[in-house]
């Protein structure tokens, strides 16, 4: 593939999928929305978990990716510009799990212990990623297959791009 083919893939992304992809959309935006707009509310979820974390900035950080997921949630559930959302909420969940979920199999995260048990190990670590298992596997699914008839996507594209 093509640079110039990778670039159209990105920008036009097949619409034919199922309609039920609406489904996915609307519970991975929402989620990411809200997940969003928290980060704002709560500074413990935001710019105090990216102190915790050690991340640089955590200020501007928190905020960042905030708006991302703010912006990327809508995005995702009118089904518009779906796949560089997907892409950016691929990378933000990699960070995420990688950030959170060593510190719990260890058993020293900076976040503190589950709330229940297990508190520390493979266990701990596979019942905490199950909320960033969905939303990535989600991203990936809407990366791969499209935002689907019923988007915004659909709405503004002039033809069905062939599939990569």
């Amino acid at each position: 593939m093509t640079l110039k083919q990778l670039w159209r893939a990105i920008w036009h992304p097949p619409v034919d999928g199922p309609r039920a992809t609406i489904f996915i959309r609307l519970m991975a935006g929402g989620v990411f929305l809200w997940e969003g707009l928290m980060k704002f509310v709560y500074p413990n979820l935001g710019v105090g978990r990216f102190m915790k974390l050690g991340f640089p900035f955590p200020a501007y950080t928190a905020g960042f990716v905030a708006w991302v997921e703010i912006l990327g949630g809508l995005c995702f559930m009118v089904g518009w510009l779906t796949r560089p959302a997907a892409i950016a909420f691929i990378i933000e969940m990699i960070v995420a799990m990688l950030s959170t979920k060593i510190g719990i199999y260890l058993g020293n995260s900076p976040l503190g212990q589950p709330p229940a048990m297990p508190k520390a190990g493979l266990g701990a670590v596979l019942h905490e990623i199950r909320s960033d298992y969905a939303q990535i596997m989600s991203s990936i699914y809407l990366l791969l297959a499209g935002p689907g008839p019923d988007s915004l996507d659909a709405k503004l594209s002039t033809s069905t791009p062939e599939r990569p």
